[in-house]
């Protein structure tokens, strides 16, 4: 899996970013008072899997793409 250190390093950035998001969602899922809030809450946590999980695929769509043929 050889890729560019510009394009490593931007999905480094994304990943942290999105693990910051899932963390708060999942701080904010576990300690919601009501049912809408905790919800609403865990539609974040699952989107944020979600782009996790789509990012990865990015990446190794990218990578597979800047092989040799």
């Amino acid at each position: 899996m050889d890729e560019e250190p510009e394009l490593r390093l931007l999905f480094h950035r994304l990943n942290n970013q999105l693990g910051i998001i899932l963390s708060h969602s999942e701080l904010l899922e576990a300690k919601a008072t009501d049912d809408i809030n905790r919800a609403r809450a865990a539609q974040i946590v699952s989107s944020t899997l979600e782009a996790m999980g789509t990012a990865k695929e990015i990446r190794r769509l990218a990578v597979t793409s800047a092989e040799p043929q």
